[in-house]
């Protein structure tokens, strides 16, 4: 499932297409989603214009002059391109698995495909944003100021979980999933073994430090591509080649110094890579 760094990075290319846009033509072609598309989507969205694109966790959302907010999640194999008028690759009929198509008034073309239809594309009024179902729940974003050693001290503390575990829980932080919890577990020198509840003030530290810099990284490098995700102009990411620990289970630790030798673990059902000899 695409984490916080390809959302971002599938966000960003976004707003070099949509915003300031009037959706001039909207078709679904399959509205049984995760959620199901409304019945009147097309009638809300039709002739308005984008305004801006903004991400909320791993959420896309577009705000429109109706005072609408479009929310996208791209679920586990979704994606988003963006095709200008004139564009070579630019599809001339939908693919099998291309569940929305939308064309703006310079004709710009926007493709939802999801083959697993894990994702969604609703709707809501902007006044329902904070109490949306989706969304009122959710944690702080990462790369906010929020993310402080007391934040997490007092949001783990009664968390007696391993804290890979903790860090996937999108009430605390949102946007981490299982690869960028390895990384930064990785970069903070802490176990992933080690309980939420227990982490000393130091480790606080370093986590508030390796969350920012381990997803700017990624978001620099457009994400990590291992299956299905794209950047919206069909780019592949690239931060999977610069993986410390991911996927990585009987290579040598890539710390200066350190001997160790990456090991794989399940947690929650999830695949966890660290460094026994130097994350503690």
């Amino acid at each position: 499932m695409p984490e916080l760094p390809e959302v971002e990075t599938v966000c960003r290319g976004l707003r070099g297409f949509l915003p300031q846009q009037t959706l001039a033509w909207v078709t679904v072609r399959r509205r049984d989603l995760r959620v199901p598309i409304p019945l009147d989507f097309e009638q809300r969205l039709l002739g308005r214009t984008v305004l801006r694109v903004e991400r909320r966790a791993k959420y896309i959302l577009w705000y429109l002059d109706s005072d609408d907010v479009v929310l996208v999640h791209l679920g586990m194999s979704g994606r988003l391109f963006g095709y200008r008028h004139g564009d070579p690759k630019r599809p001339q009929a939908a693919a099998k698995h291309d569940h929305v198509w939308l064309r703006t008034d310079d004709d710009t073309l926007i493709c939802f495909c999801d083959p697993r239809r894990f994702g969604l594309f609703t709707v809501c009024h902007s006044s329902q944003l904070a109490s949306h179902p989706l969304l009122k729940d959710l944690g702080i974003e990462p790369l906010s100021p929020e993310l402080q050693p007391q934040y997490l001290r007092d949001h783990l503390a009664t968390r007696r979980v391993p804290v890979k575990v903790a860090l996937l829980n999108q009430a605390v932080v949102v946007g981490i999933g299982n690869i960028y919890a390895s990384e930064i577990l990785h970069r903070a020198r802490t176990s992933p073994e080690r309980s939420a509840s227990e982490l000393t003030t130091a480790q606080l530290k370093a986590l508030c430090q390796a969350i920012p810099a381990i997803l700017r990284q990624a978001i620099e490098a457009g994400g990590s591509t291992l299956r299905d995700y794209v950047q919206a102009d069909g780019e592949l990411g690239s931060f999977q080649n610069l993986f410390a620990v991911y996927d990585r289970e009987g290579q040598d630790c890539q710390r200066r110094g350190c001997p160790g030798t990456i090991t794989r673990i399940v947690q929650a059902a999830r695949a966890t890579y660290f460094c026994p000899r130097c994350q503690h």
